[in-house]
C-alpha cells in the first residue's frame, strides 16, 4: 500500500512509524508539513492510498480528508482532546493513559476511531514517556489501524460509542502560567512534576540570577538544603536549587529570547549561566548508587555477580567533550573490576546521539569544539574496542543515532529494546563521521550495506537492525523492564562455559586485524575528513548544525523528503 506520512517534524515517533511501515513492505513517503496548505500539496503530489499523521500540529484541510482517508495519531485515550494531552496527564499524575488513531474530521481530535491502545504512565520525563510507552502504544495502534484500513471492511467507530477513561476530556493548551514554580511554596515533588511535564519542550519559564530562563529536566536531591529558590551547588554541568522542603538538580537551561531574535538552544546549566553564576561548591557525581537518599548522577556503575553495569543518561543523548571524558574515566574504573561481562548503557531512554551540537554551537570557536568533541568520542570508542580481557555488551534501551550508534558497535555484542530506532549515519548533518565506523560497521553488515546505510540515511527499526547484523539481540520488553532484563541476560552470558574462550578468541582476532591495518589508521582517515569539514566555514555542517540546534528548517535537502535532521528530535 502507498502510505504518505505527514508530520510537523521528523521526530522520533515519525521515524519509528516510517521504519515499522517499511518493514511491513508498504511504500512510504514522508513530508514535513508546517501548515494545512503544505498538507494539501503533499497529498496532491503523492496521491497516496492512505495518509498517516504521527505528529501534526497543522489542521488537515477539509478537501483533503474528504477525498482521502487521513489517520491522526493522538497521544491520549478516546475522548481526550486538545494540544497538550501528555502535559495534562503528567500534571494530573494519572497512572494510565492511551494513544488513539482517529480519522481527520471537522473538529480537532473528534473523528471516528480506527484503533486505541492503553499504556501505563511511570513517573518519568515527558519526552522519555513519549519516546517509550507512548511510542510503543502508538506503533501498536497505527499498525492495527493500517491493517484495518487495508482490509477494506472495517468501519471506524464514533467516539461516543466507545468507553472512556475518567480522565479523558477536552482540555486547553497547557500554558506557561500553569507550569510556574513557586520555590517558596512548592514541594520537591510538585517541582519535579512540573519539570517532568516540560523537560524537553517547552521547558519551565523561570527567573534566575537576573535573567529569564527555561528550565529543562529535574532530579530530586535529598541531602542538600537551603533557602527556597537558592542555588546550592553544581555537578557535572547541572545546578542544584532549593525547594520548599528539599532540592532539585536541573541539568539544562535555555535563555529566553525577545521577539525577532533567533531561538536560544538548551545548554548545560553551568555553561548557560557562565557569565553570572556565583561561586558554588562543585559536588562530584557519585559513580556508585547512593544509599539512603535520592540524588542525581548521569553516570552510574553497579555489579551483579560477575557482571558490571555502567549506565549513563545524558540529556537528549548528546555527549559533549566533558561527558565523553567523564564516561571514559568511569569505563576505565569499571574495567579495573574483576567482572566477566561489562554492560554499557542499559537505561530505558537514549543510548547516545553522538557529539553535542548545542555545546559546539555555543562555543567561542565551534570548529575547535567540534574537533575536541569528536576526538573525545574517539578516545571512548577506542577504549571499548581495545578491551580484550572481558566481553563488552552495548545495551540500547531507547534510540541511538550517528556517532552514538557507532559507539555501541564497538562492543562485542549489541542488544537493543524492541522499540528502539537506530540512525546509523551522519549524512544529514553534512559529516563523514568518525568513531571508527569505517572499521566496525562493515565488519557487522558488510561493505555494501554499510554504504547503503550511511548514504540513504534512513531510520532502522530494531527488528531490521537485527536482520542485517547491526545488532545481535532484540530484547522484547516494556521500557521499565529493560534494565532488569539486560542484567539477567548478561549474567547468563557470563555463566556460559564458552565465555572465556570467546574472550581469548576476541583478543587473537583483534591482534590479527590490527596487524593488517591498525585502529589508528582508521581513526586518522576518518578524522582527515572531519577536520576538513570543521575547518571550512562554508561546509554544510555549520549551517545544518545551527538550524538543528535552533529548530529551524534545514537550509539544504540532504535526503528523503521530510528528513531534515541528522538524528531524532527531543521528542
Amino acid at each position: 500500500m502507498h502510505i504518505l506520512l505527514v508530520a510537523s517534524a521528523y521526530n522520533s515517533l515519525t521515524q519509528r512509524v516510517h521504519a515499522e511501515l517499511r518493514d511491513r513492505r508498504h511504500a512510504v513517503a514522508v513530508e514535513v508539513t508546517p501548515h494545512g496548505a503544505a498538507v494539501r500539496a503533499a497529498v496532491q503530489r503523492h496521491r497516496p492510498d492512505l495518509v498517516v499523521a504521527p505528529l501534526l500540529k497543522a489542521v488537515v484541510p477539509r478537501d483533503v480528508w474528504t477525498a482521502c482517508t487521513c489517520l491522526i495519531v493522538h497521544p491520549g485515550p478516546v475522548g481526550d482532546r486538545g494540544p497538550s494531552s501528555l502535559d495534562w496527564a503528567i500534571d494530573e499524575d494519572v497512572d494510565a493513559w492511551g494513544v488513539t488513531v482517529l480519522q481527520a474530521d471537522e473538529e480537532m481530535d473528534a473523528g471516528d476511531v480506527w484503533a486505541t491502545v492503553g499504556l501505563s504512565v511511570p513517573r518519568v520525563a515527558k519526552s522519555d514517556l513519549y519516546r517509550n510507552e507512548v511510542s510503543d502504544a502508538a506503533i501498536e495502534a497505527v499498525l492495527l489501524a493500517v491493517d484495518r484500513f487495508a482490509s477494506g471492511t472495517y468501519v471506524p467507530r464514533p467516539q461516543i460509542r466507545l468507553p472512556r477513561t475518567a480522565a479523558a476530556r477536552t482540555r486547553p493548551y497547557f500554558r506557561q502560567a500553569m507550569r510556574r514554580i513557586s520555590w517558596h511554596d512548592d514541594s520537591t515533588e510538585t517541582v519535579l512534576r512540573k519539570l517532568r511535564g516540560a523537560d524537553s519542550q517547552p521547558g519551565v519559564l523561570d527567573e534566575l540570577l537576573g535573567g529569564d530562563w527555561f528550565l529543562h529536566g529535574g532530579h530530586a536531591e535529598d541531602a542538600l538544603r537551603g533557602r527556597p529558590g537558592e542555588l546550592l551547588a553544581t555537578r557535572a554541568g547541572a545546578v542544584c536549587r532549593a525547594t520548599a522542603d528539599g532540592a532539585v538538580w536541573i541539568p539544562e537551561l535555555r535563555a529566553r529570547r525577545g521577539p525577532g531574535l533567533p531561538r536560544a538552544c538548551k545548554l548545560p546549566a553551568t555553561l548557560a549561566l557562565a557569565d553570572r553564576l556565583p561561586s558554588l561548591p562543585e559536588i562530584p557525581a557519585p559513580l556508585y548508587p547512593t544509599e539512603g537518599h535520592r540524588t542525581w548522577s548521569d553516570i552510574r556503575y553497579r555489579e551483579e555477580g560477575s557482571v558490571g553495569l555502567l549506565s549513563f543518561s545524558f540529556p537528549g543523548g548528546a555527549m559533549s567533550t566533558g561527558h565523553c571524558r567523564r564516561l571514559l574515566d568511569a569505563y576505565r574504573a569499571a574495567c579495573s573490576r574483576p567482572t566477566a561481562v561489562l554492560v554499557l548503557g542499559g537505561s530505558r531512554d537514549f543510548f547516545s546521539n553522538g557529539i553535542h551540537l548545542n555545546v559546539i554551537d555555543a562555543a567561542a570557536d565551534p570548529a575547535a569544539e567540534s574537533w575536541a568533541n569528536i576526538n573525545a568520542m574517539n578516545d571512548l570508542v577506542e577504549a571499548v574496542l581495545t578491551t580484550t580481557d572481558r566481553l563488552v555488551v552495548s545495551a540500547i534501551g531507547g534510540n541511538a543515532a550517528a556517532g552514538g550508534v557507532m559507539f555501541a558497535l564497538a562492543a562485542d555484542e549489541v542488544w537493543c529494546r524492541s522499540g528502539s530506532v537506530l540512525n546509523p549515519h551522519y549524512r544529514r548533518m553534512g559529516l563523514y563521521g568518525s568513531e571508527y565506523w569505517t572499521y566496525t560497521l562493515p565488519r557487522r553488515v558488510g561493505g555494501p550495506m554499510a554504504e547503503r546505510l550511511t548514504e540513504e540515511a534512513r531510520p532502522v527499526s530494531a527488528a531490521t537492525a537485527q536482520s542485517m547484523g547491526l545488532v545481535d539481540r532484540v530484547v522484547d520488553c516494556a521500557p521499565q523492564d529493560f534494565t532488569a532484563e539486560v542484567t539477567r541476560l548478561a549474567a547468563r552470558l557470563a555463566a556460559l562455559p564458552s565465555a572465556q574462550l570467546r574472550v581469548a578468541t576476541k583478543k587473537a582476532e583483534s591482534e590479527r586485524r590490527t596487524s593488517t591495518k591498525p585502529l589508528a589508521a582508521y581513526r586518522a582517515e576518518e578524522l582527515a575528513h572531519m577536520r576538513r569539514t570543521f575547518s571550512d566555514p562554508e561546509a554544510p555542517y555549520h549551517a545544518l548544525r545551527r538550524a538543528f540546534v535552533r529548530k529551524q528548517e534545514a537550509p539544504t535537502d540532504f535526503g528523503s523528503p521530510g528528513a531534515v535532521a541528522a538524528r531524532p528530535a527531543d521528542c
